[in-house]
């Protein structure tokens, strides 16, 4: 009863739009707090519904999907019309240990640049990213560069293009401080997106890390067969790349 109540309800709103208090749901309804908790908490699982610590909980907005290709997420905000914002968290240069070295195909003690930013549409936190690369492929490269598209500033700067990467993508719930920085539940699961990029030339230019809201983002490919297949597959992307 109270969940088709609070279906109609929603009918009436617009995405984003906050919910009235929980009382004041339960006394319109006819019902207890805790009927109306329960049918909020089936809406939200499904993700009708959205809940912001410390806010109240709002009508879910609807997910952009994203198609996994060799696109930066600067350029795919300004597809939709949004302004893609980009604020540094982290910006360090450091001596690569073994992981890192093996990862970005470099002796270990060689220096590299790590940095962390959180990357927002419209003023709405979207994703963060984790990038490590070579310094000596970077020289010059300063935390204050990092505010605009780094595939352009790689390619406009040091000449650098980016033709192909690796991929895995998974569902996490993130730790503590990334869920602060996106401000979302700890409940809410997100997209985590592991990539190797590569130059022309085969050579790593950077290894990262993305995590993306669950609850804003979806991905979507498109699947070929094989090179000798007997239908000719046209215009399908050689390589998959999270948006950087």
């Amino acid at each position: 009863m109270a969940r088709s109540q609070l279906v109609a309800l929603l009918g009436q709103l617009s995405e984003g739009d906050a919910l009235p208090g929980e009382r004041e749901l339960a006394e319109q309804f006819g019902v207890s707090r805790m009927t109306l908790r329960r049918a909020v908490d089936e809406l939200a699982l499904d993700g009708t519904l959205e809940r912001r610590p410390g806010a109240g909980t709002f009508v879910s907005r609807s997910r952009m999907t994203r198609r996994i290709a060799m696109t930066s997420f600067s350029d795919d905000m300004r597809r939709r019309g949004l302004q893609p914002e980009t604020r540094v968290l982290s910006f360090a240069t450091r001596r690569a240990n073994r992981v890192s070295a093996h990862r970005l195909r470099i002796p270990v003690g060689d220096s590299i640049v790590a940095f962390d930013r959180l990357r927002s549409a419209s003023g709405e936190p979207l994703a963060v990213e984790t990038t490590m690369i070579a310094a000596a492929l970077v020289p010059g490269l300063r935390e204050d560069d990092l505010s605009t598209s780094w595939y352009e500033l790689l390619a406009d700067r040091w000449g650098i293009i980016i033709d192909r990467a690796g991929l895995e993508m998974e569902a996490v719930l993130p730790r503590p401080e990334i869920l602060s920085q996106l401000g979302i539940d700890a409940a809410q699961p997100c997209i985590q997106l592991k990539v190797t990029s590569l130059d022309r030339n085969g050579r790593v230019v950077e290894v990262g890390r993305s995590v993306y809201r669950g609850d804003r983002y979806s991905l979507g490919a498109e699947l070929i067969g094989p090179p000798d297949h007997s239908v000719q597959q046209t215009n399908a992307p050689r390589t998959s790349k999270g948006e950087r």
